[in-house]
């Protein structure tokens, strides 16, 4: 079945569930550490439990449904009681091996509430809420228990009621290019089936960002419109059930992230903190750094993955791009369509792909050495067409090849259409479908993180499952794609219109890096199809959309055409010691400042949508009492996303300090991107 007819057959259900009799009594209370936010649980005379949010002792989220519906046991939400409650506090720090900033700070409040059926089999959950100043995250947690051995959970029935009316900015789900897809602002009341995360503005102003943290063996979390503000949980679908788990266990983290500002939401560091520490020790052996390689010739159809005469991934080829990448700084290269499987339709037939087997007309062991003798890693790439069992079986040996090669990076793929992900349990049994974020998916990613990191591999998974903070545990999952990226603009139909990054900015980015793969200065795709952005813009991409893996994407000889724009790429870190976001509005524009991990040097980007607009933006991030060369790349004063004046382009030099301001100057489509450097 169809996962929208289910909605549409469940919401009936639902309603009933959701309708709360007027009497119901606080049992249990936390507070944020600065006292701002307060979350309350409630139980109403039918033992229903709900849970409500204050903020500033106004309601932001009213009284909202928790609960299961089981396939193997009557549903989990009415007739309990609570049995136990107890409240701790924590205030820690740790750092990033790599990231957005270096020291994290962690500080909450936790309420454990046990909660247990009145009478029956006396079932039993624990609800756990953990309250930070910026946000909150809440989730479920089942004992051991004779009455709850396994547990098959069909829907959860959390609730969002959004006390305010609001703007959400958000992207479908369930359709069949996954989260490939612009993002929708309406009025939340006109939310339909969204992913997350989903960003929401209410009337007064304040931010909220809905989605979860620790996704770990369990269903992606999607959410279903309901009635007024009302948002309700609606997993992805498996078999037999949505969730199959045995007890104990815990649900990911549903989580919240609020701000008075938009930037408030890029600042916060909640999915991480939600996450469990780092399962992996010392992993300095990933280094953050940008790459080049055999990937936009193809989006643009001059190259192809398959062999024949235009097949990109030929060994002359290869060695063009390393010396490219070592002439100007990069250390990797990347090379799709190096294995065999490609020939014919390999979206159709992923179980031809060899994961070992190059080419004849590539040569893998060859290319590995003429990149190390350059001071160059070549990236590995492991497109699966979603033939995901196949690729399990194949997976060990291929990173253990990769390593000996001194390959440690490799670049995932799962391309097919949503829901059509190929299971095999037993080899030549039956294959069953599941859908790219399901339980079986979320379980595979894991397996494929925690196989790569035996070989000290990283892994950059596109057409993934979303990012939920799980790179805080495993910190060898660096980057992942899951939106719209760069090639639509080679091909899509539409390519990505302005606003786009200024909406990835407080939706998609709040989860965790993309590889969005910036850096085309030709800004032409496919056709002559105008990509629209301002040159500045594709400069700014690298500072406000984060990776620790980036890719400069254009084709080398477009480089050569503008050396002072390709000069900013070079230089432009991955790896950042502090971020701040000091002005922007969600998908208007957005400016974001960091700071080097390696250099006391600064760097901000701005990108802007449609709209020409003009920005100050205070410099206090600098550091007070020294003075910098603010090297800035602008767009020029007639540049516009449209026609040549995409080309219009400034590069100036200005000494500031930590008490300047600096008056931006967007373009339509436009952007800026500055280093400053530290005198």
């Amino acid at each position: 079945m169809h996962p929208l007819r289910a909605v549409r057959l469940l919401l009936p259900v639902l309603l009933l569930c959701s309708t709360l009799p007027a009497q119901a009594d606080t049992v249990a209370s936390v507070r944020s550490p600065d006292g701002t936010l307060t979350v309350e649980l409630d139980l109403n005379g039918e033992g229903r439990l709900a849970y409500r949010v204050l903020r500033k002792g106004a309601p932001l989220v009213d009284d909202s449904r928790l609960g299961f519906i089981l396939g193997n046991g009557r549903q989990l939400l009415r007739g309990l009681t609570l049995d136990t409650q107890a409240l701790r506090s924590s205030d820690t720090t740790w750092e990033l091996p790599w990231g957005e900033r270096r020291v994290v700070r962690e500080h909450y409040n936790e309420l454990r509430a046990s909660f247990v059926e009145r009478d029956h089999d006396r079932r039993r959950f624990d609800v756990v809420v953990r309250v930070f100043d910026d946000g909150l995250g809440f989730r479920y947690e089942f004992p051991k228990q004779p009455a709850l051995d396994e547990v098959q959970i069909q829907e959860e029935l959390t609730e969002f009621a959004i006390a305010k009316p609001a703007t959400a900015w958000w992207l479908p789900a369930f359709e069949w290019n996954r989260e490939e897809y612009l993002y929708n602002r309406t009025p939340l009341s006109e939310v339909g089936v969204a992913q997350t995360p989903i960003t929401l503005r209410t009337e007064d102003g304040t931010h909220i960002a809905i989605h979860e943290a620790a996704l770990v063996d369990y269903a992606g979390m999607n959410l279903a419109k309901g009635d007024g503000g009302r948002l309700r949980a609606m997993l992805t679908p498996g078999s037999p059930a949505k969730v199959v788990r045995r007890t104990p266990f815990a649900t990911p983290w549903r989580t919240l992230q609020i701000a008075d500002r938009a930037g408030g939401l890029v600042e916060s560091n909640l999915i991480l903190n939600l996450n469990a520490p780092n399962a992996l020790g010392d992993v300095s052996w990933f280094k953050p750094s940008k790459y080049v390689g055999v990937w936009w010739s193809l989006h643009l159809d001059t190259e192809t993955w398959g062999t024949g005469p235009k097949h990109g991934a030929t060994t002359a080829n290869t060695k063009r791009y390393i010396d490219f990448a070592a002439k100007h700084g990069f250390r990797g290269v990347l090379v799709e369509g190096w294995n065999v499987g490609w020939d014919g339709d390999w979206f159709a037939n992923g179980w031809q792909f060899d994961f070992a087997k190059p080419t004849p007309d590539y040569d893998l062991e060859g290319l590995a050495a003429y990149a190390k003798a350059k001071g160059v890693h070549l990236i590995g790439h492991h497109e699966t067409a979603c033939a995901v069992s196949h690729y399990e079986r194949q997976m060990d040996a291929a990173f253990e090849k990769f390593a000996r090669l001194g390959i440690d990076v490799v670049k995932t793929g799962y391309v097919c259409d949503a829901g059509q992900i190929e299971r095999q349990d037993i080899a030549g049994g039956p294959v069953v479908r599941e859908w790219h974020e399901g339980q079986f998916m979320s379980n595979h990613h894991l397996r494929v993180v925690q196989a790569a990191a035996k070989h000290r591999i990283a892994i950059n998974a596109h057409e993934p499952i979303k990012d939920t903070g799980l790179r805080r545990t495993y910190p060898n999952w660096v980057s992942r794609e899951g939106a719209r990226g760069q090639e639509f603009n080679a091909w899509g139909n539409p390519p990505n219109p302005p606003e786009h990054e200024p909406n990835l900015v407080y939706t998609r980015m709040l989860a965790g890096p993309m590889d969005f793969t910036p850096g085309v200065l030709s800004l032409t795709g496919r056709n002559g199809q105008e990509i629209q952005n301002t040159l500045a813009r594709q400069l700014a991409d690298y500072v406000v959309l984060y990776s620790p893996v980036h890719m400069a994407a254009d084709l080398p000889e477009h480089y050569a055409k503008f050396p002072e724009a390709f000069g900013f790429i070079r230089e432009v870190p991955v790896d950042w010691q502090d971020t701040c976001a000091p002005a922007g509005e969600v998908g208007d524009y957005a400016v974001i400042a960091r700071k080097d991990r390696n250099s006391e040097d600064w760097y901000l980007g701005a990108v802007n949508d449609e709209q020409r607009r003009s920005v100050s933006v205070p410099l206090d991030f600098l550091d007070p009492g020294r003075r910098y060369r603010a090297e800035i790349h602008r767009d020029g004063d007639d540049a516009d996303f449209r026609g040549d004046k995409r080309f219009s382009y400034v590069r100036e030099v200005r000494e500031v300090t930590a008490r300047d301001r600096l008056d931006l100057r967007l373009a339509p489509g436009g952007g800026t991107a500055i280093r400053f450097v530290r005198l």
